[in-house]
This record gives C-alpha cells, sequence and structure tokens, in this order.
C-alpha cells in the first residue's frame, strides 16, 4: 500500500504523533475515559504542566479530543483510532522486543512510528519499499509490521491536516 504523502509530510506527521505527552494523553483517555481537564495533572503526574498544555492544544487542533460537557476530555473518532494505531504499534514492539525488552508504552509506540517513518520515506515510486538499511530481527518481525503500516497510512489518509507541514512566516 502506497502514500500520497511526501517525505516530509509524512515526518512531520510521524513527529507530531510521536510525541511522549500526545501518545500518554490519548492512550490515557482510550483506556480510561473522559478526564476532566482539571484533573490532568493529578493523572498524568509524570507529565509537567507544559506538556499537558501543549498536548491538550495539539490534540484540540488536529481534532483528536473534545470537551463533553459534564465528563472532560474525551476522544473523538480520530482519536480513537489513532489510539488502535498505538496499540497496534506497542503490541508489535513488545512482541519483537524493541527498542528493548523492557520499556514503556510511548517509547514503543516512537520508535515504530520512527521506523514506518523511514519505511514509507523510502518507498519507491512502484510502491515496494526500498531496502531499508536497519534490518529487523526476522522476517516474521517484518511480516508483523504490514498492519502497524497500514494502519498509519489509513490514518493520515483519513486525516491529511496531520501531515501539513507549515511554511515559515516571511518576516516583515
Amino acid at each position: 500500500m502506497t502514500t500520497p504523502f511526501t517525505t516530509a509530510e509524512v515526518r512531520h506527521a510521524v513527529e507530531l504523533l510521536a510525541s511522549r505527552s500526545l501518545i500518554r494523553l490519548v492512550t490515557e483517555i482510550d483506556d480510561n475515559g473522559a478526564i476532566p481537564p482539571r484533573r490532568l495533572a493529578g493523572i498524568l503526574p509524570d507529565l509537567s504542566s507544559h506538556q499537558l498544555r501543549r498536548a491538550t492544544e495539539t490534540a484540540h487542533a488536529h481534532g483528536l479530543v473534545r470537551v463533553a460537557p459534564g465528563a472532560g476530555l474525551e476522544l473523538t473518532e480520530q482519536g480513537s483510532e489513532l489510539a488502535d494505531l498505538y496499540d497496534a504499534a506497542a503490541r508489535w514492539a513488545r512482541r519483537h522486543a524493541l527498542p528493548a525488552p523492557v520499556c514503556e508504552f510511548s517509547s514503543r509506540v516512537r520508535h515504530v512510528l520512527d521506523r514506518l517513518a523511514r519505511s514509507l520515506a523510502t518507498e519507491r515510486a512502484d510502491g515496494l519499499p526500498r531496502p531499508f538499511a536497519e534490518r529487523l530481527p526476522s522476517d516474521e518481525a517484518e511480516g508483523d509490521l504490514v498492519r502497524p503500516r497500514t494502519l498509519l497510512i489509513q490514518w493520515l489518509a483519513r486525516n491529511p491536516q496531520i501531515t501539513r507541514v507549515s511554511e515559515p512566516e516571511p518576516a516583515a
């Protein structure tokens, strides 16, 4: 499955999606339901107030969360689909003990997203990946990566706003 996005667009999207604080916010809401905004710091104590604010602003700006009256921050459909992508990526990484046999959920997700971004960036015009310098531990691991890769491409196709690389504003 090929991607209609440029290398810069894929890298921009993955950089945004691989943010540890965004991963933590999305997966916490996915796992436990809506979070009242005033309880964010207590529920995600490992994130600074700056990280929480930035993750929340990013999630709002890209349509991943919304404020449900009386409930707090909840995932939108796009946010739920992103949580599914994060879960698939983490399962793949855990199964293949990457990036290390023991590590955080967000580290696993970031490792897989980075790997997928590099593979999509090296995809040839015919849709086949170019040989990747960093080989996976086994052919089975390579084959298992198809699901997270497909989920990422489908998610990006449904959410192209995430790939938009903003142009720097001209100096006055």
